[in-house]
């Protein structure tokens, strides 16, 4: 039976109290590339064709809970009330486990980076006769982890803790990454049946290989690369991830046809979608929910968040483009532009030092340098719409809602509050003054002050 039409269960272990994190956060709830870790095992086991899923937390972590249940709404939640080890973790979830199930997949929600082929390689281990597969990596430095010891066929015989093992054990270099696929018919009966002797008193997940051995069931190891199974306990491991998975993002970028001049000063999301001939040159950040169009260039030391980038258009450099902002075809963000919930149709321009919010930006219309959208009063967001092929003069405040003409000009350093007809012009400033002679008569009675203050000092 192929793993496509066998049913299985993920059961992902997230109630790790994240100590060493030194955080009020959850630790599993800690973001790489902007989504959380629990986000990325989830999203690998549904890419792995896991019908179900079962997600263990510790008490009182109802964030975890909540972030579970928003990204996988059909996920059921169970509580570790007391930690035992991570058998005891597992049999948490025995009633959704007891359901019935082909395939029973182990994962970690702190070990980010597993992909959906490494779960499918294990499904694919039971669907080849295994009774258990444990998920290993060639350690560069194996010490502290668990070995995988195999005999002569390649089979797996048991997984020996770093203290156990004994001086020619500790030279293996094939190392437990933790993750395990169990046949789901037989997962209740060999976990129930682990002991707690060991000076912890806790119910170790790995004595499954050697239970299930000993009835004559077939063990197996899936190796993956000691990158993807990286476990994260700190911020360090946390940092070593998100480089990780950076690398993984931009090679996957460039190789669908995006270029990027340093692409080790660019960061991705893992939701950023970049079209074909994109330009991104060094030190741009993509947060999540961006999408890039087609030729589209953003220029050094721009921040994207929650945008979307027409095909040709410019962004930057040093722009801001905050959620909501959606650029048009050909259109043009410049040098220190901030956009946010802001509609820019193709072939405008917001060319320099502006910020524009809550706003519609017409077709071909210009925006001057300076120019601000006034957008909130302190209780409220209002709108401010500009027609096409408008000229918006530099230095102006739009005070919303308020609405531009299409065509229509407005000097530069104006202060809108009223709606401009189409092809009017709109001039709202003081009145310039001149008085004669009024700058040397300044200047001379300052100078005057001056002196006859230091000669009082």
């Amino acid at each position: 039976m192929p793993p496509t039409s066998r049913k299985a269960l993920a059961v992902v272990l997230a109630a790790g109290e994240g100590t060493r994190m030194k955080s009020d956060k959850a630790k599993v709830l800690h973001a790489v590339a902007g989504r959380s870790m629990l986000a990325h095992v989830l999203a690998s086991v549904a890419a792995a064709d896991v019908t179900d899923v079962a997600v263990v937390i510790g008490p009182g972590r109802e964030d975890v809970r909540a972030e579970a249940q928003k990204l996988a709404p059909h996920s059921q939640v169970f509580v570790q009330a007391d930690r035992l080890g991570t058998a005891h973790a597992v049999l948490a979830a025995g009633s959704a486990i007891g359901a019935g199930y082909d395939d029973l997949i182990v994962l970690f929600a702190d070990t980010p980076l597993v992909t959906g082929e490494t779960i499918r390689a294990l499904r694919d281990a039971l669907a080849a006769g295994a009774g258990v597969a444990a998920l290993g990596f060639m350690a560069e430095n194996p010490f502290g982890y668990g070995r995988l010891l195999q005999d002569d066929s390649s089979r797996l015989i048991a997984i020996r803790e770093e203290k156990d093992a004994s001086e020619a054990e500790r030279a293996i270099r094939l190392c437990n990454a933790g993750l395990m696929a169990i046949d789901g018919h037989r997962a209740l009966e060999l976990l129930g049946r682990i002991e707690a002797q060991n000076a912890k008193g806790e119910y170790y997940l790995t004595d499954i290989v050697e239970i299930a051995r000993g009835e004559s069931l077939e063990t197996r190891v899936v190796v993956a690369t000691e990158s993807e199974v990286l476990g994260v306990n700190d911020r360090i491991q946390l940092a070593q991830a998100e480089a990780v998975l950076q690398a993984r993002l931009r090679r996957a970028a460039m190789m669908s046809g995006v270029t990027m001049i340093a692409p080790e000063t660019v960061f991705l999301a893992h939701d950023t979608i970049l079209g074909r001939d994109v330009l991104i040159e060094p030190h741009v950040v993509f947060g999540p929910g961006v999408a890039v169009g087609d030729g589209a260039t953003i220029h050094a030391f721009s921040h994207l968040e929650g945008a979307q980038i027409g095909a040709m258009a410019t962004v930057g450099p040093y722009a801001r483009l905050r959620p909501g902002a959606c650029v048009g075809e050909k259109a043009k963000i410049g040098n220190f532009v901030e956009l946010k919930n802001a509609e820019i149709a193709p072939g405008a321009k917001v060319n320099h030092l502006s910020y524009v919010g809550d706003a519609d930006i017409g077709a071909n219309a210009n925006i001057g340098a300076g120019t601000i959208t006034c957008n909130y009063d302190g209780f409220f967001k209002y709108r401010t719409v500009i027609g096409a092929n408008a000229f918006i003069g530099s230095n102006t405040a739009l005070v919303a809602p308020v609405t531009i003409g299409e065509g229509a000009y407005v000097g530069s350093g104006s202060v809108v509050t009223k709606n401009v007809p189409a092809d009017a012009l709109a001039v709202a400033r003081g009145r310039q003054m001149e008085k004669s002679g009024w700058a040397n008569a300044f200047r001379a009675v300052q100078t005057a002050r001056k002196e006859k203050a230091r000669k009082q000092d």
